[in-house]
């Protein structure tokens, strides 16, 4: 049975009540789970066997709390697992929908057996339904967290308002968040590795050049500065980098006459991009097939 399209994100709380008997380090169920469980009027919990269960594949969260699971393990152990996984039925195995945490640290406290409730669902919206039961769990670090936005824009051409309306955050916290993959994946990488907040990394987006950016990123971690202190070192790497472009004007003057020469050469518009005094890049532009070949026959001769 298909998954309801629509709305996941929109005040369901009250569709499972809550009777005040969640362990510690198990979380109360959030949307998504509600959802899935409300598609028919009883669910029908199974007990499966621990080792035929398996994560879904396309798994957005990669990274998980050790101590958390540990916790949570511990409590399993005491209460047993008070809440069912949601499962797809495979040819081999069934697929975890929702709880993937619940099924680990299951394993941990030594279960040989978990209850489950089985779902059909497709391919398409068994991974829509784990990406955002993820994100509504808060599980993932910031950066798993943008992937998993993107896969639901790009896979599911989904528009950024309704990606907010079904994880229940709004639509510039959904942006902003896309922003981090913007980032060198050095830095990335930091962020994963809980090296750099996201307030650190936010502002580290207005560095256009990646290694400058890494770089920054290091002395952030070494010197362990504040978002307001790496704010203000930003700034003034703008600064600096503004000053040095104007601090030849008579330089700038030869290279737009080299600009204006190869144009009357050439015939078309021609722009000489400067790196620094050393290097740059020259854009040529030409505007229908003709013109191409018109333009290579002069580089020929």
């Amino acid at each position: 049975m298909a998954v309801k399209r629509g709305g996941l994100g929109k005040g369901l709380d009250s569709l499972i009540p809550d009777n005040g008997k969640t362990p510690a380090g198990e979380k109360k169920v959030k949307v998504v789970e509600k959802v899935v469980e409300k598609i028919v009027e009883k669910p029908v919990e199974v007990k499966v066997k621990i080792n035929q269960v398996e994560p879904n594949r396309d798994q957005p969260r990669k990274k998980f709390d050790e101590d958390a699971l540990q916790e949570l393990a511990d409590s399993i152990r005491q209460f047993g697992v008070l809440q069912p996984l949601i499962v797809q039925e495979k040819e081999d195995y069934y697929a975890i929908v929702a709880g993937e945490r619940r099924w680990r640290a299951a394993k941990m406290a030594g279960l040989s057996e978990i209850p489950v409730i089985i779902r059909e669902m497709t391919d398409r919206e068994l991974v829509e339904v784990s990406l955002i039961e993820n994100i509504q769990r808060e599980n993932l670090n910031p950066i798993e967290e943008a992937v998993a936005f993107k896969r639901l824009l790009t896979e599911f051409q989904l528009k950024q308002e309704e990606v907010a309306e079904r994880v229940s955050k709004s639509r510039a916290a959904v942006t902003n968040s896309m922003r981090l993959l913007k980032l060198d994946e050095r830095v990335q990488q930091m962020m994963i590795d809980e090296q750099l907040t996201t307030g650190h990394a936010r502002a580290l987006l207005a560095i256009e050049d990646p290694e400058l950016q890494f770089q920054t990123a290091g002395r952030i971690f070494n010197e362990k500065l504040s978002v307001r202190e790496v704010e203000k070192l930003v700034k003034n790497l703008g600064k600096k980098k503004t000053e040095k472009k104007e601090e030849d004007p008579q330089q700038k003057a030869v290279f737009q006459d080299l600009e204006e020469r190869m144009k009357a050469a050439l015939g078309t518009k021609v722009s000489i991009n400067r790196k620094d005094n050393q290097k740059g890049r020259i854009e040529i532009e030409y505007y229908s097939i003709e013109e191409l070949e018109r333009l290579m026959e002069i580089f020929i001769k």
